[in-house]
């Protein structure tokens, strides 16, 4: 999986990109074809200047669709796992959702075993 990490009106270190890295490299345990994701790492401007809430988006890309997950915390460390928590859940569900449409019916199954039978 091709992973691109953007930060939005502020340089991150190179601690924090390893640490995103790390963490979503581990959505292709849950669903092999994904092909890439995109991660956003922003500042919310909150009304209070002092405390500023982090923010973590991603877009996950399987074929023929995408899966975008945002989360906010207070450190990067907190929404990144939360966003990873929700973005495996959609992806699990992605992955039944597709195993479920590719699967055959069991009128399918039913006719093509009288059929062998016959044989």
């Amino acid at each position: 999986m091709k992973l691109q990490v953007q930060t939005v009106h502020f340089d991150a270190d190179s601690k924090l990109l390893d640490f995103v890295q790390a963490k979503f490299n581990k959505l292709d345990q849950f669903y092999d074809r994904i092909t890439s994701a995109d991660v956003y790492l922003m500042l919310d401007k909150g009304e209070s200047s002092k405390v500023q809430n982090k923010i973590v988006e991603i877009k996950v890309y399987v074929p023929g669709d995408s899966i975008f997950v945002r989360e906010t915390g207070t450190t990067f460390e907190e929404a990144t796992d939360r966003v990873l928590d929700i973005a495996k859940t959609q992806v699990k569900k992605y992955k039944e959702k597709v195993k479920a449409k590719n699967a055959p019916k069991a009128a399918e199954l039913i006719t093509e075993e009288e059929d062998s039978d016959l044989l």
